[in-house]
């Protein structure tokens, strides 16, 4: 194999590695089509019937990109769409709309809705394949210039939500990642207990105020190493330094 051929093959599995795509569209056929022709370009494909049953893996798996048809049995796709952008741990995930229908309204209401694409059917498998592959590298792009990283032990992607410590993907909260968010945005600051509160929108903040501490902690406790960047200011509240 040419020098040449090797960078390429190196470049696709580079891109598609890793990658889960969701497919819910009521047509097993159309599932089945797309679930070959984008497991043959490499990529993990997860395929639903109906928006149920994707709500429920969405409890336990977040996929990188969801293909998403707007005439479910069970509820409509902008419904779906809707219900995901509200969902703090769901709302970053590329979505690109599925419909038989070549009506501008549903392109411009999918748009609104923040989805990535709109595909009218029937489509080309290539270039649905191609599709998929330009919104993921938009978002690892968009992802890459979210990423803030605290010495060499911390790493946050603020797009995904995630958070790795020496490269070991750490799970959070969403109470303590948007702690952890609010500090490191803007390092060397000192927040007091009412001012994080206020930022998570707690109201009752006399009752509260002693629940940071406790979140504080067990922040500190998951992050490990990267944990002593996390300082108590006596008095006052917190802030994070190398």
């Amino acid at each position: 194999m040419s020098k040449k051929k090797k960078n390429e093959v190196k470049s696709l599995f580079h891109d598609t590695i890793a990658r889960i795509v969701a497919v819910i569209d009521n047509e097993p056929d159309i599932v089945e089509l797309v679930s070959v022709n984008l497991e043959k370009a490499g990529f993990e494909v997860k395929g639903f019937y109906d928006a149920d049953s994707f709500q429920e893996y969405l409890k336990y798996e977040v996929p990188n990109l969801v293909l998403l048809d707007l005439m479910l049995p069970d509820a409509g796709g902008f419904e779906v769409c809707k219900n995901m952008k509200k969902d703090e741990r769901l709302a970053e995930v590329p979505i690109i709309m599925l419909t038989a229908r070549a009506d501008e309204m549903d392109k411009a209401v999918g748009l609104e809705l923040r989805a990535d694409d709109c595909i009218t059917k029937p489509f080309s498998t290539r270039e649905l394949t191609a599709r998929v592959k330009a919104v993921l590298r938009r978002d690892e792009k968009t992802a890459e210039n979210q990423k803030i990283r605290i010495g060499n032990l911390l790493e946050i992607n603020l797009q995904k939500y995630e958070t790795k410590v020496e490269g070991n993907k750490i799970v959070l909260t969403s109470t303590e990642f948007r702690i952890l968010k609010l500090l490191t945005e803007r390092q060397g600051w000192v927040f007091a207990r009412d001012q994080i509160l206020e930022y998570l929108g707690v109201q009752d903040k006399g009752v509260l105020a002693r629940t940071v501490d406790v979140h504080i902690k067990n922040l500190r406790d998951k992050l490990g190493p990267a944990g002593k960047f996390i300082k108590n200011i006596r008095g006052i509240g917190y802030k994070l330094e190398i």
